[in-house]
């Protein structure tokens, strides 16, 4: 590359300043909680990446603020949506060697490759601390992070005992950095709150002392498939507050509160869906 297109590229590329000064105008609240759900591929070229994404967040809710991402972890579970497109077309040899081969789960150290490069940069980020659930964890930096992250039930994806339950009574808000309503995790614990939701089995690979070990358990069937429909109908409907729409970087985003988020799924949710989820 050429010094004249390496400065191009430079002086096209978002830097830390501008990202925050979009977020602030946003309307991310300075000492607020915030989730976040991001494609940085969407955001654009950005000097010095994921981390200056997180460095422009944590700049925009100020040294009181508390950031919170998906850690989620598909990867060591044979009854997810991801193990099944990784075994389609496999022999059952084939299949037992994916399963065998799948490592337990430990919140210090298992990576969570499938929830993007933002979520791993807070998640190793020094002082941040991770949910204990083997499958749908979450990492958080800030002053309150150890409150949202404590008690994450294992037999509770993203209920009562999860960390979207303490988002929800923190009052946090949501910011959609580039993608869409369909990853909207606060919709999921609307599932919980709905009459008599459908449940099923789970199964994933745990740590048991130095090795490792099956374990299964029954909770709320989660389904994302109308998610995007939901969130349509909330965006349009202005409940609670409405959605305030923006660009950060080069990623139209959406950013809006969790509690209301939450509410209006739970009168959606009942009157949009009937029978189990698919």
């Amino acid at each position: 590359m050429s010094a004249a297109h390496a400065a191009s590229v430079s002086t096209l590329a978002h830097d830390r300043r501008r990202l925050a000064a979009q977020l602030t105008s946003l309307g991310v609240e300075r000492g607020g909680v915030l989730l976040v759900h991001a494609s940085l591929r969407a955001v654009g070229a950005v000097d010095g990446g994921a981390d200056t994404v997180a460095a422009a967040l944590r700049d925009a809710l100020g040294p009181g603020g508390t950031l919170v991402v998906p850690a989620f972890t598909p990867e060591n579970s044979d009854t997810s949506a991801h193990y099944q497109a990784r075994v389609r077309g496999l022999g059952d040899r084939e299949r037992e060697a994916v399963r065998t081969a799948m490592p337990a789960f430990d919140p210090a150290t298992t990576p969570a490759p499938s929830m993007g490069r933002l979520s791993e940069t807070v998640r190793r980020t020094p002082g941040a601390v991770r949910s204990a659930h083997p499958q749908t964890s979450f990492a958080a930096s800030g002053p309150l992070a150890g409150h949202v992250v404590e008690g994450h039930h294992p037999d509770c994806h993203l209920g009562e005992d999860s960390p979207l339950a303490r988002l929800h009574g923190l009052s946090a808000q949501i910011l959609l950095l580039g993608t869409g309503f369909g990853s909207c995790t606060a919709f999921h614990l609307a599932e919980y709150r709905v009459p008599s939701p459908p449940r099923r089995t789970y199964r994933c690979v745990v740590r048991d002392g130095g090795g490792r070990r099956w374990w299964e358990y029954e909770d709320v069937a989660l389904d994302d498939s109308d998610f995007t429909a939901l969130g349509a109908d909330f965006e349009r409907s202005g409940h609670g507050t409405a959605v305030r729409t923006g660009p950060v970087g080069s990623a139209p985003s959406r950013l809006f509160e969790f509690a209301a988020a939450v509410e209006f799924a739970s009168q959606w949710l009942p009157a949009h869906r009937s029978g189990e989820p698919a």
